[in-house]
C-alpha cells in the first residue's frame, strides 16, 4: 500500500467525503467522472467512498448538479432522502448519456418509435425543465445536447417523430405522447435568434409546425372537452411515471399549444404584415434569470396532475395562478382562406395547408381579472359562501350565461345574472390578496378591451377550474366583424404566453368550425 493511501486511511470519514465531493464536482455539468481516479487509488478508499456505499455523498452530488427545490415543493420532503437522490442521480445520467449519444432521436429499428425508453427519457427531460432553477437546463443543453437531439427528432429524414415520413406520404403527424412531450421540449429550448431567417429554414420548420398549429380538426388544444366548463373526464388516459423513485399519474399536455407557440415564433415573423412591427413572443429561454425560475411552471405541473384524476376537480386547485392575466398583452392571430379551411374540414391531406397562405394581424389586449371567493370554516370545509358561483353558460359565449351584465368599479366588479336577485361581487388581486386565510377561489372572470387592424373590440372571459383553460369572447364594437371565441392556456406565469385557437361562434360547439391560432405575451 502506498504512503498516500495510508494517509487517506487515517482521515476521518467526513474529510474523505469532502475530498470525494470536490473531486466529483470539479465541473458543473456531466457525471462525476473525476471521482473515478480517486476511487481507484486503493481498495480502502473505494470501499469508503464508492457511490454504492455512500448514499450521503450521492445526495450531495445530486444537489450540486441538479435543481431540487421545485421537486420538494411539489412532491414533498420525502423525495429528498439520500437513498432516493442517489437512485435519481444514477437514473439521470443514464438518460442524459443516451441523449448525448443521440441513441433515440432517429429511427434505427421499425418498432423504435414506440420504445418505452423514449417515453421515460422525454418525461424526465420535460419534468427537469418544469423543475428548472438554472442547473437542470445546463445539464440538458450543455452536457446532453438536448437541442441537437430535438432537431434530429423533428427534422431529420429518419427522425423518431416520423415527421419526415408523414410529409413524404402526405399524412398527418402522429399525435401521441412522445411527440407531445418532444414538442413541448422544442418550445422550452427554443432560441429564435439562433435560426437564420431564410426560405430554407422557413420550409423546414413549416412542414412540421404549420399543420400541427393550424389543423384544429386534427390536433386538440385541450384533453378535457373544451365545451364543458366542469368536465367530468379527460379524453386521454394518464401515464404512470417513476419520478424520484415514486410512481405518479400524469397526463401529458397537448401537442398543439407548443406547436402554435413555436410556429409563430419561428415562422410567423417571416410572413404576414405584422413582421415589421411585431417583435415576437417571449420564449422560455429569454425569461429573466432568478433564483426560483421553476415557480413560472407551477400551474403547468399541476395541470398534468389534475388532468390525471378521475373525476376531474370542479374547484380551482393550482392549474391557474390567480392574477396571471391582469395587464396589457400583445400578440398576433392568424387565419387561412375560408375555402382552404373548408377543404381541410372535408378531409383533405396536410398538403392543403403546406400550399396555403397564412395571414396574420397584430392585436393588443388590456385585461382586468376578477375572482369570486367563498369562506371556509376552521376545519377547512366550505361553509356559507359569500356568493354562489356564476352559472355555466354557452361555451360559444365563453361560458357566460345569456343576458349577463358586468359593472366594474375600483378593484371590484359586480356581475348581474338574469334570474338572481343579488349581484355577485368579484374582486381584483390588487384590492385584496388571495393569500388571506379563510378564502378560496370559486370563479375567475376577465374583462377587457383591445384593438387590431380590424378595429376595436371588447373581451370577456372565464377560467376553467380543473385545468386553467381560458375562454374569451371577442366582440368587435363597429362594423360587421362580429363575435369570435378565443380558447387556450397560459403557458408559464408572469413571463408566460397565452396560446390557443380562435373559432367562429356560428358553428355548433360539437361541430368543427372555422378556426385559426393566436398567441399573446405580456407587454414589457
Amino acid at each position: 500500500m502506498s504512503t498516500q493511501a495510508v494517509a487517506f486511511d487515517w482521515l476521518p470519514q467526513e474529510v474523505m467525503e469532502n475530498i470525494a465531493f470536490f473531486a466529483a464536482t470539479t465541473t458543473d455539468i456531466g457525471p462525476p467522472s473525476d471521482l473515478l481516479p480517486l476511487l481507484l487509488s486503493c481498495r480502502s478508499i473505494y470501499h469508503a467512498l464508492s457511490l454504492d456505499a455512500n448514499l450521503h455523498l450521492c445526495a450531495r452530488i445530486f444537489e450540486y448538479k441538479f435543481d431540487l427545490s421545485a421537486a420538494v415543493r411539489r412532491l414533498g420532503q420525502h423525495i429528498a432522502t439520500p437513498d432516493v437522490l442517489s437512485k435519481e442521480l444514477r437514473k439521470r445520467f443514464v438518460y442524459l448519456k443516451r441523449i448525448r449519444a443521440r441513441t433515440d432521436s432517429r429511427i434505427c429499428a421499425p418498432d423504435m418509435s414506440n420504445s418505452p425508453m423514449i417515453s421515460e427519457l422525454l418525461w424526465l427531460a420535460y419534468l427537469m425543465m418544469l423543475e428548472n432553477d438554472g442547473k437542470n437546463v445546463k445539464q440538458l443543453r450543455e452536457y446532453a445536447g438536448m437541442e441537437q437531439w430535438l432537431m434530429e427528432y423533428w427534422f431529420d429524414d429518419k427522425g423518431a417523430s416520423l415527421a419526415s415520413k408523414a410529409l413524404l406520404e402526405d399524412v398527418w403527424l402522429l399525435d401521441n405522447e412522445h411527440n407531445s412531450l418532444a414538442m413541448w421540449l422544442f418550445w422550452l429550448f427554443l432560441r429564435p435568434d439562433r435560426f437564420q431567417r431564410t426560405e430554407r429554414n422557413y420550409r423546414t420548420f413549416a412542414t412540421v409546425l404549420k399543420p400541427t398549429a393550424l389543423a384544429a380538426n386534427r390536433y386538440n388544444i385541450c384533453h378535457a372537452p373544451w365545451e364543458d366548463f366542469i368536465p367530468k373526464f379527460c379524453l386521454l388516459e394518464p401515464t404512470c411515471i417513476n419520478h424520484y423513485s415514486n410512481p405518479y399519474q400524469l397526463t401529458p399536455p397537448t401537442m398543439a399549444i407548443p406547436a402554435i407557440l413555436s410556429y409563430l415564433s419561428l415562422v410567423g415573423p417571416l410572413v404576414g404584415p405584422a413582421r415589421a412591427v411585431y417583435k415576437g413572443l417571449h420564449t422560455p429561454t429569454g425569461f429573466p434569470s432568478c433564483l426560483n425560475q421553476s415557480l413560472e411552471w407551477e400551474a403547468d405541473w399541476q395541470r398534468c396532475i389534475n388532468l390525471a384524476k378521475s373525476p376531474l376537480a370542479s374547484q380551482f386547485s393550482g392549474a391557474y395562478m390567480v392574477g396571471s392575466l391582469q395587464g396589457v398583452w400583445e400578440g398576433v392571430f392568424t387565419y387561412t382562406e375560408f375555402t382552404t379551411y373548408a377543404a381541410l374540414l372535408s378531409g383533405r391531406p396536410p398538403s392543403i395547408l403546406h400550399n396555403s397562405m397564412v395571414a396574420q394581424h397584430r392585436q393588443t389586449w388590456k385585461l382586468r381579472e376578477y375572482y369570486l371567493t367563498g369562506s371556509r370554516g376552521a376545519d377547512g370545509i366550505a361553509g356559507g359562501l359569500e356568493s354562489r358561483p356564476l352559472s355555466s353558460g354557452d361555451p360559444l359565449k365563453a361560458f357566460f350565461p345569456s343576458g349577463i351584465r358586468i359593472h366594474e368599479h375600483a378593484g371590484s366588479a359586480e356581475v348581474h345574472e338574469p334570474g338572481k336577485m343579488v349581484p355577485l361581487s368579484y374582486r381584483q388581486l390588487s384590492a385584496c390578496g388571495v393569500e388571506a386565510e379563510g378564502l378560496d377561489i370559486q370563479d375567475i372572470i376577465v374583462v377587457g378591451e383591445g384593438h387590431s387592424a380590424w378595429g376595436q373590440f371588447n373581451l370577456i372571459g372565464r377560467v376553467r377550474p380543473c385545468d386553467g383553460f381560458v375562454s374569451f369572447l371577442k366582440e368587435y364594437i363597429e362594423g360587421d366583424r362580429g363575435q369570435w371565441l378565443y380558447r387556450g392556456y397560459l403557458v408559464g406565469s408572469i413571463n408566460g404566453s397565452l396560446s390557443g385557437r380562435w373559432r367562429d361562434t356560428l358553428s355548433l360547439p360539437d361541430a368543427n368550425g372555422y378556426e385559426g391560432c393566436f398567441v399573446m405575451s405580456r407587454r414589457r
